[in-house]
């Protein structure tokens, strides 16, 4: 079990980083938090020792894109309908989706995770390989694949 100050130190640094990847995989604010205690609550509870702040990283990107995978198979979330396809959301709720970010979403979940890892996270197609568990080739045909769909979404030349 990790101190208290241990646990906060590794909340403020990632709690942003856990959130998106929640939001890009759930896309619902409550499955979201509900994640995030998740995800902070096995760091707290765990013994591992990482050798670094990127392994330490790596291992909660890798936690939370379990634990979300996890939700969005068990029984309950496929049995449940959220109030946001029920009823509209309020006015202070809703945000302005840029045109690139509705296109990402949109992709299916393994582009989305590799799109995300690589753009948002800064990581290289070896480094995601070993996250996701994916040969670097799989990655780097996966990364020329979601560019691909991105590009024809978003209206792109093919020279960009």
């Amino acid at each position: 079990m990790r101190s208290e100050q241990e646990v906060n130190r590794t909340i403020e640094l990632y709690s942003n980083m856990v959130r998106r990847i929640c939001m890009i995989h759930l896309k619902n604010y409550a499955d979201t938090e509900d994640i995030f205690q998740t995800v902070f609550l096995k760091y707290a509870l765990s013994s591992i020792s990482f050798e670094n702040e990127r392994h330490e990283r790596s291992w909660l990107i890798r936690i939370t894109i379990n634990a979300c995978k996890d939700l969005l198979k068990s029984f309950f979330h496929s049995r449940v309908t959220s109030l946001d396809e029920i009823i509209e959301k309020p006015e202070a709720m809703r945000e302005d989706h840029t045109e690139v970010l509705e296109a990402v979403l949109s992709l299916p979940q393994k582009y989305r995770d590799i799109i995300y890892l690589h753009y948002y996270e800064d990581y290289t197609a070896p480094e995601i390989s070993r996250i996701l568990g994916k040969k670097v080739n799989t990655v780097y045909t996966l990364l020329t694949r979601s560019k691909q769909m991105l590009r024809e979404k978003l209206g792109g030349d093919e020279d960009e």
